[in-house]
């Protein structure tokens, strides 16, 4: 591994390990009820997540949300389309990796498949030509292959900028960013591939922030506990994503493969 990219990555292992080892335990004297809820919201750092939650919304207050909206006036829709496919794309790689970790020939193949079609005939994936011909895309990550692997999510955490997440899920996006990722690799390192590396992440936050403007507006006007509905609803969609719900195929709650694709 080059010494740069290592050097990125060791802080944020670095930083997965210190979190579980602060993790609390349950809390002195609690009864029955309160134990199963401590147990079913798995955030036994809640007071701390809940202080990150609060910085992340100052800034999202402040700097992301006003930016997302920016880029929703200013870069009109067909362009955010194009912009998006090359991102999802340039991602193919990580997924095909993450397909073969997890032994799912036939995904890996759709994603080999979807990254040739995409990169030729969709013009280095401006085009999503690869879906009409029968090859749709679907997301794998190392965090989803360590849930296969048998790793549980640990305790619930609540990272400024990242947002929701848990040690095993951050311990993946540091082997996606850092490892598995190839474009890191075979960029030559001058002034315009740095650039484009730090482009390619914040274009990307800012294309998911502008599409959840409506949804995060619409939790932090309604919601009693903005806070545990986002941690809801994160875990609930990552437990979907790692049973392959949203895209035809499902495991037990091990991870292991109930049907479907092969």
């Amino acid at each position: 591994m080059p010494a740069p990219r290592f050097a990125t990555f060791l802080p944020v292992a670095c930083l997965g390990i210190l979190l579980l080892s602060g993790c609390a335990s349950l809390p002195a004297g609690a009864d029955a009820d309160e134990i199963a809820e401590f147990r079913a919201t798995n955030d036994p750092m809640e007071p701390l997540n809940r202080a990150m939650y609060q910085v992340d919304l100052a800034a999202d207050t402040l700097v992301v949300r006003p930016a997302a909206e920016a880029y929703g006036i200013f870069v009109p829709e067909p362009v955010r389309d194009r912009v998006r496919n090359v991102l999802d794309n340039l991602r193919l790689p990580v997924v095909f990796a993450n397909d073969v970790f997890q032994t799912e020939p036939r995904r890996a193949g759709d994603t080999l498949m979807r990254f040739a079609i995409n990169s030729t005939f969709g013009i280095a994936g401006i085009f999503d030509v690869a879906t009409d011909w029968g090859y749709p895309g679907h997301n794998e990550d190392f965090g989803q292959t360590l849930a296969t692997w048998g790793v549980g999510e640990m305790a619930y955490m609540y990272v400024p900028v990242l947002g929701p997440t848990n040690p095993r899920d951050l311990a993946g996006l540091g082997v996606d960013t850092f490892l598995l990722d190839p474009w890191g690799y075979v960029a030559p390192h001058s002034d315009t591939a740095d650039a484009l590396r730090i482009a390619r992440p914040v274009v990307g936050a800012l294309d998911i922030r502008q599409g959840l403007i409506p949804v995060l507006d619409d939790v932090r006007r309604t919601s009693l506990d903005p806070y545990a509905t986002i941690r809801s609803a994160y875990r609930q969609r990552r437990n979907a994503n790692i049973a392959n719900e949203l895209d035809g195929m499902t495991r037990d709650p091990e991870g292991r493969r109930l049907g479907g694709q092969n």
